[in-house]
């Protein structure tokens, strides 16, 4: 029997929806979603598995022109997704004209690969106005064919899913077919706490913050988990512990549910606040975090 597989890297904007595209093709809350821009900082891997294929998707940061260390990291991470992809994903909502930079849309241009442009958030607009950007884009990008869907309502994303299996080049797979990420548990655990702090804090607490899990240890029944949220100032320190605790409590809380959900396992979480003044202009602590360019 043939079998295909690929990676499907998927690029685009802040916000237009490539994580939650990710999480329908995989059935799973694999990255994490919120209302902010540059909630996905790092490239995740999310697997689609059958006896006939592999589909390795990419969920990338969202495209931004950096202005400090972090963000050089994080556009580095996206550049990396054009060097081993088979097929890429181009993500845009209703109503976008052009990439935050365009250094990546003349490498989309002139990309060798297949190239699928995704509409988004088609449930947001009428018909007609889907129908006037799709041809906007296909004039644009000729190369490219051209897709109208809506993630959050899973309209047409099997659709297209369809269509990336068909397009996926001949190989055997690259990962093991019971394996559906290619991140650490650890990983997955610092990220349902850092969406937590993205949902319940504002302005730029959200942006300060990495999480870091210190101490994971996995039972039959339980896990126990120890985790460090690293800030930049002491001023931040207070306002994400909050009065008495109690919105470092909430935090905690809600991550542990989510971590439960995740898991399917009884969490036990404890969280302490730490300050690492300037660590986001720091590449040796960014790269001590986990950020690679």
């Amino acid at each position: 029997m043939e079998h295909k597989a690929g990676f499907v890297n998927i690029i685009g904007n802040p916000n237009v929806g490539k994580s939650t595209l990710i999480n329908a093709f995989l059935n799973e809350k694999l990255s994490i979603v919120t209302p902010k821009a540059q909630t996905t900082r790092h490239r995740i891997l999310g697997l689609v598995n059958s006896e006939e294929y592999q589909v390795v998707f990419s969920d990338t940061p969202g495209i931004i022109k950096p202005a400090y260390e972090l963000q050089n990291a994080m556009m580095g991470v996206v550049k990396t997704a054009f060097e081993d992809a088979d097929l890429l994903l181009y993500l845009i909502e209703i109503g976008e004209k052009k990439l935050k930079d365009e250094f990546f849309l003349e490498k989309i241009k002139k990309a060798s690969i297949p190239v699928l442009i995704v509409l988004n958030k088609i449930d947001q607009s009428e018909q007609e106005k889907v129908m006037q950007e799709v041809e906007y884009w296909s004039e644009l990008i000729p190369n490219a064919e051209v897709f109208a869907i809506s993630a959050l309502k899973k309209f047409n994303v099997e659709g297209i899913f369809n269509r990336i299996v068909e397009l996926l080049p001949l190989c055997p797979p690259y990962f093991p077919k019971d394996q559906f990420t290619d991140r650490s548990k650890r990983f997955f655990v610092n990220e349902k706490i850092r969406e937590r702090i993205l949902k319940n804090y504002q302005k730029e607490i959200p942006y300060s913050v990495e999480v870091v899990t210190e101490s994971f240890k996995e039972f039959e029944d339980i896990i126990r988990i120890r985790a460090i949220i690293y800030t930049e100032r002491k001023t931040q320190k207070g306002i994400l512990i909050g009065h008495k605790g109690k919105a470092l409590k909430v935090v905690g809380t809600q991550a542990r549910i989510d971590l439960q959900t995740f898991f399917r396992k009884k969490i036990f979480l404890e969280l302490y606040v730490k300050v690492d003044e300037g660590w986001r202009n720091n590449a040796l602590k960014i790269k001590k975090f986990g950020y690679h360019e």
